[in-house]
């Protein structure tokens, strides 16, 4: 049975103030009924069998590897969430330090089946799915099963089912950071087969240290460690071989970069199946330390409208934060928190073709997101312990002072620019999220609202 959705705030969000729209969106959405008991989300074959077999074994390669974790580490963690809805198949995962996040999209071009229901599950590709995939043929047909408790592989007279392991922690933290970080990418470069391969081929053998950048000379793409005008930054770059023996059999590769270079995104194409690959910003920085959720954390949001903007989401398989704020009378800021919110309850993940969020249900309770992210957390104490004193406050401008162990920092927000005296900002400079401090200021300044 899936949990129940509980959150730990109990407050209404000061953002939200309901008027007669939002009351027809609360009542019209919490009549929608899941269904939750489906012991089937889909049956039916691929179209490509050999390259969606080569994709999930990339993938489980992808899961199995690790760029910072010790052996002890590597073995609490699991395989691939899957996902069925909106027509397709949807396998994701991550590395073992969470630095790598991996997807493969089977389109609905490529399946032959029936969709009976929407749902996730996650699974462990154990070594008989690994090798029953390694020896499908091409044109070999095979049939998928996707259920809540369990994946099962079928062809010819052999059966191969994977039943459902918990989700690790590690991971409902990444998901909700790397599809933000997704969202916040923009397609850059596109390159055939053979500017691809030929651009592989420049990765440096063995680990590599320093950044790398991502330029192009004439029409050529390489990688190199001078960086030049437009050049995409790339930490870890090694971590890219993973990718090698998906590249014989791509249509073409797509370069998404993140804004601020915080990761990277490549995207290979092949048919009806499209395989995405996002990198941390450096090998030793999983997604999942990232605090890209923190600020959608801030507000508070009842209950009602969690579960309503669920089944929404649920209800049109996805999540359009400009579309639904035109269609909902709602104000942009509004709906950019509560995607943020959607994304750390592992409502959403995002798809950068479609330029939005699909729905997606990690088999999680959700009433643990507060717990998955100590800084909010540790704000929280800040402020219910009356460590938290704002010294001025203007519409652009708020200057505080938060108590810490022994000294008192200084925490400045101007317009949308955080600054505040810890050792954490002086280190990161925003760039893995706020502080806690900042964090704590931004909460009184909302409840104060």
């Amino acid at each position: 049975m899936e949990d129940t959705l509980v959150y730990n705030y109990q407050r209404p969000s000061s953002l939200i103030k309901k008027d007669a729209s939002e009351e027809l969106f609360l009542s019209k959405y919490s009549e929608i009924q899941k269904n939750t008991d489906a012991p089937c989300f889909f049956w039916g074959d691929v179209s490509q069998p050999f390259i969606l077999a080569r994709c999930l074994i990339t993938l489980s390669n992808i899961v199995k590897s690790s760029f910072n974790l010790s052996p002890f580490q590597m073995a609490l963690l699991k395989d691939p969430i899957v996902t069925a809805g909106n027509e397709r198949l949807r396998f994701e995962g991550f590395s073992h330090c969470a630095g790598v996040y991996a997807r493969v999209d089977v389109l609905p071009e490529g399946l032959h089946g029936e969709f009976l229901e929407n749902g996730t599950t996650n699974v462990d590709f154990n070594q008989p799915m690994i090798t029953a995939l390694g020896s499908i043929r091409p044109n070999e047909k095979i049939m998928l099963s996707v259920g809540e408790k369990e994946v099962g592989l079928y062809k010819e007279e052999e059966k191969v089912v994977e039943r459902k392991v918990p989700l690790p922690v590690k991971w409902i933290k990444g998901l909700s950071t790397v599809q933000i970080y997704l969202s916040e990418s923009e397609k850059l470069h596109t390159f055939n087969k053979i500017q691809t391969q030929q651009l592989f081929r420049g990765i440096p053998k063995g680990p590599v240290k320093s950044d790398y950048y991502l330029i192009i000379r004439g029409n050529k793409p390489m990688f190199s460690p001078v960086k030049s005008v437009d050049a995409v930054c790339i930490g870890g770059l090694n971590r890219l071989r993973l990718l090698e023996p998906l590249l014989p059999y791509i249509d073409q590769m797509q370069v998404f970069p993140h804004a601020d270079m915080q990761s990277t995104t490549w995207q290979l194409y092949m048919g009806n199946i499209r395989f995405s690959f996002s990198l941390s910003r450096e090998s030793w920085r999983g997604f999942s330390g990232e605090g890209a959720v923190l600020d959608s954390l801030i507000d508070d949001i009842s209950d009602e409208w969690i579960d309503a903007l669920d089944k929404y989401a649920y209800a049109n398989q996805s999540f359009n934060p400009s579309a639904f704020a035109v269609e909902e009378n709602i104000s942009l800021n509004t709906t950019d928190n509560l995607t943020g919110r959607l994304a750390a309850m592992g409502l959403l993940g995002y798809d950068l073709d479609d330029h939005g969020f699909f729905y997606r249900r990690l088999p999680f309770k959700l009433n643990r997101i507060i717990g998955l992210n100590p800084r909010m957390k540790n704000a929280e104490k800040l402020i219910a312990e009356g460590k938290v004193e704002i010294l001025n406050k203007s519409l652009a401008r708020t200057e505080a002072r938060v108590e810490g162990t022994g000294v008192h920092h200084t925490v400045i927000i101007d317009n949308d620019k955080e600054r505040c005296t810890c050792e954490w900002f002086s280190k990161y400079q925003g760039e893995r999220g706020p502080c806690k401090h900042v964090l704590a200021v931004k909460k009184v300044v909302c409840l104060k609202a």
